[in-house]
């Protein structure tokens, strides 16, 4: 099988390949030099050698007409629409050697490498997050995308690091420096679909592509074929490899409907790594499929603990907060206890989701309060902040931050940052205006949005003041949030994270309509207990006492029979200690 792109051969020479099964011909158009012709070979392969170095950049034609990047171009200096470069990061010289760190270790921070000023902004960030005890920051994507701005799920070119954060050697010192720091990076990478501007597969590789199928973007794409499989695992290989990148996370796969692809892509990554490397594997999947989860990934993304929680905070009820609208506290409970909320029940379309996932172990499970998806999917981009009363989301902070689930961060959240994050993007003309009408559209059956004029106050996606609004770092922020944060990581730290091996749930328990406890075995066969109360008044609970008690999120006299409102109180108790 041919490695999709340009690879340099020695510092003179570069073997180019393109997948165009619809083409008759494909030539290599690099700069200040004839054009080439490839050969073309089995299976709609187009390939050969031609003359260059690093950093010549260069053009596939399609049929002597059709000029187009790489769709598997390593960099695109002046955007989607220029020419590809032919990159050298193998030559990256390395200053940091690492293996990485167990995913029991993880505490992740969900980042935008653009609002924080690119590559060389985010490396500022780096010793802060890890003195407040980060293990791993979360970039989102960073594939090409059409423009200077975007959250970067339009991407179209997934090989390329979008050129407005950096070149990719500043990239690898990204890495480079997050690993001096024994800080992990992953990457959010998109395999579902490509963005609507600069994709030009469909003219010369439409098998790419299965119009039978459709997805919200469009015809899905088409993982039977051999070709695209390796596109998309050449690509995680790159990351992981090239740019040694510590993990994936992999966005929305429940829009692909070839799971054996992903079982697939996990066993070409464990192959690939060097022994004892530790390389994560994380999903973003609405079908909650718990067999993954045994089959190379490491761990899933848990909409429905942040679905339940974030209906306990705040009190909403519509779009998909509707499957949580009865009795959230008992889907809270059940996430505690056994990961999914949707084991196959069916959701509020009817259609039965999920399967059952209490035998897998809690680390299997990313719990959060924000990301990008619950903050920047609101009309308005509110954080948390603006939404509930702080002592609720202090008390939801500690269940977070405690609860042998792994904890996601999104950037800000450490801060108490009450900056919203607003979709935004960088379309032009007709596509612009589709994009905008298109998204206020979105919020038409909202009750605050119902009335026409007023959509006209969600913000254009296109327009730069959106964009700037949504840097995550101000002084509107919450008092005290950083010093929360790095007592209650200090605390899991120090008698969580070393006892996560081997843990297991033993169960919740339900107190009235917003207050729950949890229990779980940790490794040394101590228990971690966590009490949570999030309504506005206090519940009669029997607490450990208070020598056993790690953090309380409330008043830290709480009676031993009472949970003060807006309050969550964290327990270690010894095997002979824990009560019935």
């Amino acid at each position: 099988m041919h490695r999709h792109g340009a690879h340099l051969l020695d510092a003179t020479s570069a073997r180019f390949a393109l997948w165009a099964p619809d083409a008759r011909s494909v030539s290599v158009e690099l700069e200040q030099q004839p054009a080439i012709a490839l050969q073309p070979d089995e299976d709609g392969w187009f390939s050969g050698v031609a003359p260059c170095r690093a950093g010549d950049r260069y053009h596939f034609r399609i049929d002597d007409e059709l000029q187009v990047a790489d769709p598997a171009s390593r960099y695109q200096p002046t955007g989607v629409h220029g020419p590809s470069q032919v990159v050298d990061v193998a030559s990256y010289p390395w200053q940091h050697p690492w293996l990485g760190r167990p995913w029991h270790e993880a505490v992740i921070q969900e980042l935008h490498v653009g609002l924080l000023d690119g590559y060389q902004g985010v490396a500022r960030q780096l010793p802060k997050l890890a003195a407040l005890g980060i293990s791993a920051i979360e970039l989102m994507p960073l594939g090409q995308f059409p423009g200077e701005r975007n959250w970067g799920y339009d991407g179209v070119l997934p090989y390329a690091p979008q050129h407005t954060y950096g070149s990719p050697e500043q990239l690898c010192a990204l890495v480079d420096q997050a690993h001096g720091g024994k800080l992990m990076v992953l990457v959010d990478v998109v395999y579902n679909h490509f963005g609507p501007d600069g994709n030009y597969l469909h003219q010369y590789a439409s098998p790419f592509f299965r119009e039978d199928r459709q997805t919200p973007w469009g015809a899905a794409i088409d993982f039977r074929r051999p070709q695209v499989r390796e596109y998309f695992i050449q690509n995680a290989l790159m990351w992981l490899c090239d740019y040694r990148c510590d993990g994936l996370r992999l966005d929305a796969v429940h829009a692909i409907d070839q799971p054996d692809f992903l079982v697939e892509l996990a066993e070409r990554v464990r192959a690939a790594v060097e022994p004892g490397r530790h390389v994560w594997l994380v999903l973003e999947n609405e079908h909650n499929q718990a067999t993954l989860l045994q089959q190379g990934f490491d761990a899933q993304w848990n909409d429905d603990g942040h679905n339940a929680l974030h209906v306990l905070l705040t009190g909403e009820t519509e779009g998909y907060y509707a499957d949580y609208k009865d009795r959230p506290i008992d889907q809270l409970a059940r996430c505690l206890a056994e990961g999914f909320v949707f084991q196959g029940q069916a959701n509020r379309h009817g259609t039965p989701r999920g399967e059952p996932s209490a035998h897998l172990p809690p680390s299997a499970f990313v719990l959060f309060l924000q990301n990008h998806d619950q903050v920047g999917n609101r009309a308005l981009g509110e954080r948390l902040t603006r939404l509930c009363p702080p002592p609720a989301l202090r008390a939801a902070t500690t269940l977070l931050l405690m609860a042998p689930m792994i904890p996601l961060l999104f950037m800000g959240d450490e801060e108490g940052s009450c900056q919203p994050l607003l979709f935004f993007t960088d379309f032009h003309d007709e596509l612009a205006d589709a994009v905008r009408e298109g998204r206020r559209g979105e919020f038409a059956h909202f009750k605050a949005f119902a009335d026409p004029e007023q959509r006209e106050h969600i913000p254009d996606p296109n327009a730069e003041q959106t964009y700037a609004a949504s840097r995550p770092y101000s002084k509107q922020v919450l008092a005290g949030w950083h010093g929360l944060y790095q007592q209650l990581l200090d605390l899991r730290r120090h008698h969580v994270i070393p006892h996560l091996p081997g843990s297991c749930a033993l169960g919740a328990e339900v107190h009235g309509d917003k207050a729950v406890t949890a229990r779980w075995q940790l490794g040394n066969g101590n228990t971690l207990r966590i009490d949570l109360n999030l309504a506005d008044s206090p519940q009669p609970v029997e607490l450990p006492p208070p020598p056993l008690r790690l953090f309380d999120s409330g008043d830290a006299r709480h009676p031993d029979s009472q949970l003060a409102a807006y309050s969550c109180v964290v327990s270690l108790l010894p095997p002979a200690q824990e009560r019935p």
